[in-house]
């Protein structure tokens, strides 16, 4: 299931806390205080969200998410070498804090894939446009020009962009999945679906 930015006052988007794409009811962060008298009390400048699935509450302040602290993206495609999805865990666990950081951790990943995993040769773009050659799909190759992983703005694997945000990090999340899907998981089923053919046929 596709990963939905959580983003103040929207009503659907993947809870931080289950990881679902689901409904969310948005009102005054509350607060149980007996200082003033029992009851609930607002929390100025803070608002909540509710995930109708799970139940659990996200606070967010000034139109940023300030819990839970931490973000959730789809795990990394079993057929990944492991070393990958350590990168692309460690990402996962620092985009809210260091959304540069963890871009930088998803282009090693990609680099990784392609050149480990995929034994493409050359620099980063080479190997893309390689796979774009062979048969990647090209709205993946465009997705890569969008996050400069191809093209005249292209970085190196593990270098800082200052220009990466949340947003160019999510994009790499998903582009590690689907090249991972497209390059190995789909030719390894269709391997394995042509092998359960009888010999005779």
């Amino acid at each position: 299931m596709k990963h939905i930015k959580p983003e103040s006052e929207k009503d659907h988007f993947t809870c931080p806390f289950c990881g679902v794409n689901t409904h969310q009811i948005w009102g005054d962060a509350l607060e149980h205080s007996s200082t003033y008298g029992s009851g609930w009390h607002k929390m100025p400048g803070l608002r909540s969200a509710m995930c109708s699935r799970c139940e659990k509450v996200s606070i967010w302040e000034d139109n940023q998410l300030i819990y839970p602290d931490s973000a959730t993206v789809d795990p990394p495609n079993e057929d990944l070498d492991e070393s990958i999805k350590l990168d692309y865990k460690e990402a996962a666990s620092i985009i809210r804090k260091s959304p540069r950081s963890a871009a930088a951790l998803l282009r090693l990943a990609i680099e990784k894939l392609c050149k480990d995993q995929l034994g493409e040769q050359g620099t980063l773009d080479e190997c893309i446009g390689s796979l774009v050659t062979k048969g990647l799909p090209i709205p993946i190759k465009e997705a890569l020009d969008v996050v400069r992983v191809i093209g005249n703005e292209s970085v190196h694997p593990g270098e800082i962009n200052l220009n990466d945000n949340e947003e160019v990090a999510y994009k790499l999340f998903e582009l590690v999945n689907i090249i991972a899907q497209d390059k190995i998981t789909q030719p390894k089923a269709i391997s394995k679906l042509h092998s359960s053919l009888p010999k005779s046929k």
